[in-house]
């Protein structure tokens, strides 16, 4: 897995926002929709390794599936296992963007946390 996966929905703004960023950089990546494609379950666990096995980081936690599931409570008592494959299961509770490679592990658009990690990583 050495290219960039970019795993973005297209009606998020904060995920059109890290593509122009992307394509402004000239990152190559591969973009797949991840409400159709989630990660795989060994994406999510390097992710997960990336933030220091904090399970809710990987979570959109402002997203609808987030709260009718009720996430929140549920995540108290579910093991690392259970959550990763409810992530799996479900690219609507991801938080997006999700960046992955080789070299690279970041959820979330964060301009100055990427410029750090693509300008000097």
């Amino acid at each position: 897995m050495c290219q960039l996966r970019a795993y973005l929905y297209s009606n998020c703004s904060t995920c059109r926002k890290a593509k122009k960023y992307l394509t402004d950089q000239q990152i190559t990546f591969e973009e797949i929709p991840i409400r159709e494609q989630p990660p795989s379950l060994a994406e999510l666990e390097q992710m997960l390794a990336a933030y220091d096995g904090d399970i809710r980081k990987l979570f959109n936690t402002s997203g609808q599936d987030y709260r009718k599931g009720d996430y929140k409570e549920k995540l108290k008592s579910m093991s690392v296992k259970q959550a990763l494959s409810a992530l799996a299961a479900n690219g609507n509770l991801i938080k997006r963007p999700f960046l992955i490679s080789d070299n690279t592990a970041l959820v979330g658009f964060k301009p100055d946390q990427w410029d750090s990690h693509f300008n000097n990583g």
